[in-house]
């Protein structure tokens, strides 16, 4: 860890030993899934560097309630997993924690939503002011959601103990789209102040067998107006399967809730999962939905990080293909690819490589495939364009470095590439503004000054969100953020992140 730090984070306890080179640290969500897999002690990783994610597998958990402000302090992550200090957000205020949490926009942006998701599951002390209303949790747990990453949405807020109502809420929510609503009900019942609403609470009280009570409180809500008429219609139609069958169906609302879709569903009105926000997809992964849907939402939670490549390429060869066209197409180019990888036949690589690199690059795949591919192929004999794209699948793996010490650098573009692996970007081999900018933030530059600001005051994870919103104005063209984001990650120990994201920024999006 740079000495800059420690005077920077005199507050923080975080490392003594300097990072010689960057990591390949075990994704924070890669991590969460092996824990449900086999529930043993995680490797100690590296703390200089926070883990990647890339899924949202969850381990298990146990509800605890705990002090109001001790809520914002639950993560799924320990510091000795993310390698940020316990007191990661203890100097900032809650609410500008929360609006700087919800401020992020890491859509396309495979870096920066590992970073992200490490930040959002870490275990940290909560802020001085943090009250009864666990103003960063909730904040966290949103985000989540909206990044589709339910099962760990659903995880931060069993273990917090959803016993507020704001918490509740989300937990009823999450249970939902989970599809294990039965906890939720079950506590609901015992304690009907936390109940969202009246359509929550006769939701729960016809699954709980007690259909008197929900129907006699569907009209009295009705009557007083304390539910929707649509609403209160779904609710007649979910208590009546008869009135389900004999009047037509109703209209979709612009924005349909968690409970209107299960409603829907189970009237057998139910709306397709791919026109509603990202964290419906999870629904889609049950395996009671048909295979293009499952395929669908696989593809579309991995874009967002909030489940493995893993789990998608696991989807993807479920079966073989029966037709053409969009997802078909990449689901045979990819089952094609990897049988010739599986044969370790270099010339059927040759063939199938470059048409499923295509169609995962075009899907925004492209990541997610190097990933699950990159490594395997760094002994495989390849040349021309073949060799090329496995080169570029290596830079955008975890074995960029590995890819760099072995690569040909042929010419100067690729010579700039190799030396951005290592870490020492030559700035006289920078084939664009892009790239000059990248460089730049290896050449020693310091964190603008608001971060700086927030470093001396001990507000770590203020400056990594800060850092995480420049890199992506720094992509979509403004150079001087992107320095800044690169120099932010560098000076607060986060080499594997300032890395990957560069590469990311030539690789995926190359500068005209």
């Amino acid at each position: 860890m740079p000495n800059r730090l420690l005077a920077l984070l005199a507050v923080c306890c975080i490392l003594t030993v300097p990072p010689v080179a960057a990591q390949d640290p075990l994704s924070a969500i890669d991590w969460l899934e092996q824990q449900t897999a086999a529930p043993t002690v995680p490797p100690r990783r590296p703390r200089e560097e926070p883990p990647v994610a890339d899924s949202a597998g969850v381990p298990s958990v146990t509800v605890t309630s705990l002090d109001a402000p001790r809520a914002d302090a639950v993560g799924l992550l320990p510091s000795s997993v993310t390698g940020f200090p316990t007191t990661l957000w203890q100097a900032s205020r809650s609410g500008t924690l929360a609006a700087l949490i919800a401020a992020q926009r890491v859509d396309d942006q495979p870096a920066m939503q590992a970073l992200l998701y490490s930040l959002l599951l870490a275990e940290a002390d909560p802020p001085a002011d943090a009250g009864p209303e666990a103003e960063v949790l909730g904040a966290r747990i949103d985000k989540l959601i909206e990044l589709g990453a339910v099962d760990p949405a659903e995880a931060l807020v069993e273990r917090a103990g959803p016993t507020s109502p704001a918490l509740f809420a989300r937990w009823f929510r999450l249970s939902l789209l989970s599809g294990d609503i039965g906890p939720a009900c079950e506590a609901m019942r015992e304690a009907a102040r936390l109940a969202p609403g009246y359509a929550e609470r006769i939701y729960c009280l016809a699954r709980g067998g007690d259909w008197d009570t929900a129907a006699t409180t569907l009209e009295t809500a009705a009557l007083l107006g304390a539910i929707g008429p649509q609403l209160a219609d779904l609710l007649a139609r979910y208590l009546d399967p008869d009135l389900a069958e004999s009047t037509p169906s109703l209209p979709p609302s612009a924005q349909p809730s968690e409970l209107e879709f299960r409603l829907r569903e189970a009237i057998g009105e139910a709306l397709p999962a791919s026109a509603l926000p990202r964290a419906y997809a999870a629904t889609a992964l049950d395996g009671n939905a048909g295979w293009k849907a499952q395929l669908e939402a696989a593809e579309r939670l991995t874009r967002s990080g909030a489940i493995s490549e893993n789990r998608m390429l696991g989807i993807y060869g479920l079966r073989l293909p029966a037709a053409s066209g969009g997802v078909w197409d990449r689901v045979e180019a990819v089952q094609r690819f990897e049988t010739a990888l599986n044969a370790r036949d270099p010339q059927a690589l040759a063939r199938s490589l470059p048409p499923a690199w295509t169609r995962m690059r075009e899907a925004g795949l492209d990541v997610a495939f190097a990933r699950l591919f990159g490594e395997a192929l760094l002994d495989i004999p390849l040349s021309g364009e073949p060799a090329g794209i496995a080169l570029t699948m290596q830079l955008l793996s975890p074995v960029y470095e590995a890819a760099a010490n072995g690569a040909a650098a042929d010419d100067p573009r690729t010579a700039f590439l190799v030396s951005l692996a290592r870490g020492e970007p030559d700035a006289g081999l920078a084939p664009d503004a892009r790239a000059r900018a990248i460089a730049a933030g290896f050449a020693g530059a310091d964190p603008p000054d608001d971060i700086a600001t927030r470093l001396d005051q001990g507000r770590l994870g203020e400056a990594i969100l800060r850092a995480i919103a420049l890199y992506g104005a720094g992509v979509e063209g403004d150079l001087p953020d992107l320095t800044d984001a690169l120099a932010t990650f560098r000076a607060v120990g986060l080499e594997d992140t300032a890395r990957r994201a560069a590469l990311q920024a030539l690789l995926r999006d190359p500068a005209p």
